[in-house]
């Protein structure tokens, strides 16, 4: 049953000027209203929006030389 006392509330990690670090297995609703989904262990959700991978964190938050 969701929600219920013997079911660890989700842990997600915040970094600043990186993405949502979230413990997995995860299902993202988007604005569109679709869903996504991840069985990993642990994921990272784009924050800053260039990821081209979106909503899936890829690196793209990174200063560039």
């Amino acid at each position: 049953m969701p929600n219920s006392p013997a079911e660890r509330p989700r842990r997600i990690s915040m970094r600043r000027k990186g993405p949502l670090l979230v413990e997995g297995p995860v299902e993202v609703e988007l604005e569109d209203g679709s869903t996504v989904a991840s069985d990993r262990f642990r994921v990272a959700l784009c924050t800053c929006r260039r990821s081209r991978r979106y909503p899936w964190c890829d690196t793209s938050h990174r200063d560039r030389a």
